[in-house]
């Protein structure tokens, strides 16, 4: 599991700019078991992509501790994969060879020489098996957020954080990648950390939803989201029925009142 124990964290602004540090987090405790699929909900600039980042080991927090298995967080490691929102595929890379570069940077040795066969059958697992030979601009973004999510399991991590993977695409692929992800969910159980701004996306995907308040972030409810699975078999049905309705009404009217705590003279329909 994921321990997330007090953590605050501040940014330190240029020397030059004279400026005090900037708190971005504030106290921020939460447990993320194994095989879950957690949502990071809440007000642009509250820290939820900061916090993903503490958990993979990129930023170090300010104070706090991160512990993954009962071990502290110092740093990356192969059990950790970030999708990020931009694709980052390098242009002169294939998609499988995009796909290999994880593997390129694994600390298993004798993961090495199988790469190419990993990276065909990671793009095989997101819909890409025939697109191996193809290079980035030969590609849509839907399909260069695919070759992203195989490069992230290429290293078959334990723990897969996805920062707002979908954000860049238009409304009918976002839905889309939505229902593959949850397929590829169903044959691979992990536990996934996902950040987004949309309330259906992360209700639709999620197991809980973790709700930030506005800047510093601080955590002002969890929502447990019980709606029958596999939910991808019947998308629409589930969007529609009343306990999602419902999980959109409540996530809404929090985040709505605090968006009028921070900011009194904001009218919100």
């Amino acid at each position: 599991m994921i321990e997330i124990s007090n953590i605050t964290h501040r940014f330190k602004p240029d020397r030059a700019a004279r400026a005090a540090p900037l708190t971005v987090l504030d106290d921020v405790s939460l447990t993320i078991r194994d095989g879950e699929f957690v949502s990071f909900l809440g007000p642009s600039g509250c820290g939820k992509t900061t916090l993903l980042r503490i958990i993979d080991g990129l930023i170090r927090p300010t104070v706090g501790t991160i512990s993954i298995d009962a071990k502290p967080v110092h740093g990356t490691s192969p059990d950790r994969s970030m999708v990020f929102q931009e694709f980052n595929l390098l242009p002169w890379r294939s998609a499988a060879k995009n796909t290999e570069f994880g593997l390129e940077l694994d600390i298993q040795k004798e993961r090495r020489p199988q790469r190419a066969r990993l990276a065909r059958e990671n793009l095989a697992k997101v819909g890409l098996g025939s697109f191996g030979n193809y290079f980035p601009h030969q590609l849509s973004g839907g399909m260069k957020q695919r070759v992203g999510i195989a490069r992230a399991l290429s290293t078959a991590p334990k723990y897969l954080l996805m920062d707002e993977p979908f954000g860049a695409l238009d409304p009918m692929i976002r839905e889309l990648m939505q229902i593959e992800l949850l397929k590829l969910l169903d044959s691979e159980r992990r536990t996934i950390v996902f950040v987004t701004h949309s309330i259906e996306e992360a209700i639709f995907l999620s197991d809980r939803i973790v709700v930030f308040g506005a800047r510093p972030g601080r955590i002002i409810e969890t929502v447990s989201v019980d709606l029958p699975k596999p939910r991808w078999q019947d998308d629409e049905q589930i969007k529609a029925s009343a306990p999602f309705v419902a999980l959109r009404h409540k996530i809404w009217r929090l985040l709505k009142a605090e968006l009028q705590r921070t900011d009194p003279r904001a009218t919100v329909a």
